[in-house]
């Protein structure tokens, strides 16, 4: 009976041992920058000892990718969600005024994603796992994009929905990388959202319609 009550006490405090280093390590890697920054740094922002670190990560490599993985994921639910909302004819126009209104522009994140571009492109096996978790932000737009077709016609420059959602990613890449050099968080989604309104209507701010 002790043990049934101690297990999942220690599964939750695991969780949050975890989700504390993530924590600090965001800040850590934000502010000096991967390859600059010591497991030691880490479990002293975090609070814990390097025998906490190594019950949760085997490397920093491995606590960097949970990192990225964890706010990758969110952008995909925020870019899935928005797109979710209006059923099968979708509303272009209103869909991109939500995604850019809930879309993760937050610049330590941007300089950690930096990094870990700069990483993986050094790291073949790195980058071969970040393609996948890009290519599962592109799956769930174009996911969106296909099933309003029929009811939403996408400008035929793309041809699909596939080519689609790689435009609509490389838009969100290249803000990103602007607002990296000019801090301007405002004027990036004002030209995040010009950018995906010209990409996926006719440039009038006007989905055509599917006859």
């Amino acid at each position: 009976m002790t043990a049934e009550r101690t297990t999942p006490r220690l599964t939750r405090r695991r969780v949050r041992t975890r989700a504390n280093l993530l924590d600090a390590a965001f800040t850590v890697f934000a502010a000096k920058g991967f390859g600059r920054v010591s497991i030691e740094e880490v479990c002293e922002a975090a609070g814990y000892s390097r025998g906490a670190f190594y019950s949760n990560f085997d490397s920093l490599d491995e606590l960097f990718f949970a990192l990225y993985r964890q706010r990758a994921d969110l952008i995909a639910e925020q870019v899935s969600g928005a797109l979710a909302q209006d059923g099968p004819d979708l509303d272009v126009p209103a869909a991109v005024d939500r995604v850019t209104e809930v879309l993760l522009l937050d610049l330590d994140w941007l300089l950690v994603k930096t990094d870990f571009l700069v990483h993986a492109a050094r790291e073949p096996a790195v980058a071969e796992t970040l393609l996948e978790h890009r290519a599962r932000l592109r799956g769930a737009i174009a996911e969106r994009l296909a099933r309003a077709q029929g009811h939403t016609e996408l400008p035929a420059v793309f041809g699909d929905s596939d080519a689609a959602a790689h435009a609509v990613v490389a838009a969100y890449d290249g803000v990103t990388t602007q607002l990296l050099l000019d801090r301007d968080v405002e004027s990036a989604r004002a030209w995040l959202k010009q950018l995906l309104t010209a990409l996926l209507t006719d440039g009038s701010g006007k989905p055509g319609r599917a006859e």
